[in-house]
């Protein structure tokens, strides 16, 4: 097979650049200079390559999945994660629109963003031409008919894909016919309204399924090995996004429930019941059925028992303890008498569970990554690379010449366990209730000697809060705490691995004798908790100024738009809500499911992303009830996939922002000075940071000049309507 002319195999700005006339007309006759016909594009392969790489192509930019901030990329930032270098009391230059606090109260209008909708659209469209058109291309001279249809796979995926990114930001939005509109009709007649959410996600998991018949490889790296491979949509990638839509629609916003997983009519007085089409069709369901959660299960599992054989990614134990190349000997996990005394993938005993989980995001992993399902790769310059890129420069501390403005809440800290898998002292008691732990955060500092030398407490260094010794390897993989080291291979900086500290005034490194302020300060560039993040960081990150001049240089870094951990931990999410018992047959039929609350198959959802992780399995209590495993899900989504951008998205399909997102915002007390170390520690509300939701805010306003164009599009509860 001739690998070489699938289109997606390009990198997403080689295929911007081939068909860089394309993105300004949805006339598919006007998409070439020289006018040439659709029959001719069809009937050449690299034309019909080119304008298959173009509907790829908007994928980037504001449908990356994860961002530094602004615009459509705020959805990185939900109660875990904060950006504070946009906040506009602490300077004009930078828009209000975009500012982190506009962007909590939800104080931005119908059009903040619009650019995310008119891009899916425009790829839906370019996708569809192509279905219907590509059968021309076969009898072509050097392409076969496999081919071509793998070619019509990948153009039904990513059409389905632009619905699955539209149906989680917007909620229920028009399918448009399937050979596509004709735009040569007026906007009367092109006005078509909003779909169900139900219809829309069973339109996605339809199309997938054919897409998933149509496409030849299961894996990424079958007939192609080089970094063009992990952009191609694979059978595998088409049945993961179909299991996301089907999991999203069994969720309770679009499934009837309320967030304790019960069902209560009351609540179709509200959100749900107001979104409606102008001929009164409900879009969202009032009614639960729990058989979504079933069908999503069997969606899940089809992923699992399909032929990629997708796995985790680890790392073999370190011997040497490699500092100064950011890779450290391996801390081993306290003994658990399971994970402990076997080999993966049943076990940690010979992986290094802080590196596995670090390098998957940091760049580290390469490129026979078996837990990527899907992603935009690194290589489409103004998409993910450089949306990660400024994502790290945005993590990185003052003295590495970051902007040190992403920072994390003292809730994301706390959901982090202990390295034995238990709670943290003092967890959420600042909140209260009854997940909060009632004993008090601990006190102390690391020391050179004695109980306390920090020696005792590896990864810290000397003069660190106890409050973060002995936590699980994830903590450490993601959270700058006050204290922490950070790898750097900036050639401007004499220490490649530096203690942080984030206290308000100058601090003295006492290796290089030099002065840092990394703490609070008079402009927009600091830690508004004092607590920063590591994730996506790679020790051979760094950026600089010279002479006035940025210079900087990061680790390519793979977005993992849809890894197999996600897969795995919603399979026991949708299992855990079943009472009763289903079958349900595969993707294709070939076999059945016996679907239903079963503790080994919630167990093969959960174990190997705690075993990987390097804490404990639950216990037989929390498998053996409803509600406390369904908080133990969700929290292990919260560590898990923090920063990735789905945090924002979970906490409205389980309607659980209402209460997540207006919780106060804690963290430490950033005015205090090296000489008040004991104070910094004290956790204290920070008012800099809001913390609002309102019903409006479950999904995304469509912009107004989308609502002037079609008659018959209703707008989202609570956002401005065209008059």
């Amino acid at each position: 097979m001739k690998k070489n002319i699938i289109a997606p195999a390009l990198s997403l700005i080689a295929c911007a650049a081939l068909m860089s006339s394309c993105a300004k007309e949805l006339d598919s006759d006007k998409y070439f200079d020289d006018r040439v016909t659709l029959e001719s594009v069809f009937t050449n392969v690299n034309q019909a390559n080119g304008w298959l790489s173009q509907a790829f192509s908007f994928l980037k930019n504001d449908l990356a999945d994860c961002h530094t901030k602004g615009g459509a990329f705020n959805h990185c930032f939900a109660d875990d994660m904060y950006y504070g270098d946009r906040d506009p009391n602490k300077g004009a230059a930078f828009p209000y629109m975009e500012s982190y606090n506009a962007f909590k109260k939800g104080d931005y209008d119908e059009n903040f963003g619009a650019g995310f909708w008119d891009q899916a659209y425009k790829g839906i469209f370019q996708a569809s031409i192509f279905i219907h058109n590509i059968d021309k291309l076969k009898g072509t001279i050097g392409v076969t008919e496999e081919e071509v249809e793998d070619m019509k796979g990948q153009a039904r995926f990513v059409r389905a894909y632009f619905y699955w990114m539209l149906l989680r930001k917007y909620g229920p939005v028009p399918i448009m016919p399937d050979e596509t509109a004709d735009y040569t009709l007026s906007y009367d007649e092109l006005s078509y309204p909003r779909n169900s959410y139900e219809e829309v996600a069973d339109f996605i998991g339809e199309e997938m399924v054919q897409a998933c018949k149509e496409l030849k490889n299961w894996n990424r790296f079958q007939g192609q090995t080089d970094a063009r491979s992990i952009i191609r949509p694979t059978r595998g990638a088409a049945l993961a996004t179909r299991a996301l839509a089907y999991v999203y629609a069994a969720s309770p916003l679009a499934n009837g429930q309320l967030a304790n997983g019960e069902h209560d009519p009351s609540v179709t007085a509200g959100f749900v019941s107001q979104l409606v089409n102008k001929d009164g069709k409900e879009l969202l369901s009032t009614t639960y059925d729990e058989s979504k959660w079933a069908k999503a299960a069997a969606a899940c599992r089809d992923v699992i028992e399909c032929p990629a054989n997708y796995e985790l990614y680890h790392v073999g134990i370190q011997t040497v303890d490699n500092k100064t190349t950011g890779y450290p000997k391996t801390i081993t996990p306290p003994d658990d008498g399971d994970f402990s005394n076997k080999p993966w993938p049943e076990g940690w005993a010979d992986i290094d569970p802080y590196l596995s989980y670090r390098d998957f995001f940091n760049g580290g992993a390469g490129l026979d990554n078996t837990e990527i399902i899907f992603s935009r790769g690194y290589n489409a310059a103004d998409g993910w690379h450089n949306n990660v890129d400024g994502f790290v420069s945005h993590a990185l501390p003052n003295n590495l010449f970051g902007f040190n403005c992403h920072g994390l809440t003292q809730k994301m800290v706390d959901a982090y366990y202990m390295n034995d898998g238990t709670d943290c002292p003092g967890k959420d008691s600042e909140y209260g209730g009854p997940d909060a732990d009632p004993r008090p955060r601990r006190e102390g500092w690391t020391t050179t000697r004695g109980e306390n030398a920090y020696t005792n407490f590896p990864p810290l260094g000397q003069n660190v809060s106890l409050q973060y010794a002995e936590r699980e390897p994830r903590f450490y993989a993601s959270v700058a705490f006050n204290g922490s080291y950070w790898w750097n291979a900036n050639p401007d900086v004499n220490s490649h691995y530096m203690q942080v500290f984030y206290y308000r005034g100058t601090i003295t490194d006492n290796t290089t004798k030099e002065t840092f302020n990394n703490g609070y300060q008079n402009s927009p560039y600091y830690l508004r908790t004092g607590i920063g993040v590591k994730k996506f960081v790679h020790p051979n990150d760094w950026r600089s100024v010279r002479d006035g001049e940025d210079y900087e240089h990061f680790v390519h870094k793979w977005e993992p738009a849809i890894r197999y951990a996600d897969i795995l931990l919603m399979y026991a999410e949708c299992l855990n809500e079943l009472n009763g018992s289903y079958s349900i047959p595969s993707w294709d039929g070939a076999t059945t499911y016996n679907v239903s609350r079963n503790v080994a198959e919630m167990k093969r959802g959960i174990r190997p992303v705690r075993c990987r992780a390097g804490v404990p399995d639950y216990d037989g209590g929390v498998y053996g009830s409803q509600s406390q495993l369904r908080k133990r899900i969700k929290r292990e989504r919260m560590i898990e996939f923090m920063g990735e951008g789905k945090r924002y998205y979970d906490l409205r399909r389980w309607m659980d922002a209402p209460v997540e997102e207006t919780k106060t915002i804690y963290g430490c007390n950033v005015l205090m000075t090296q000489a008040q170390k004991d104070e910094f520690q004290q956790i204290v509300p920070i008012y800099d940071l809001p913390t609002v939701f309102s019903e409006k805010m479950y999904f995304w306003p469509i912009s107004t000049d989308e609502l002037k164009k079609n008659k018959n599009l209703v707008q989202n509860p609570g956002w401005k309507t065209f008059l």
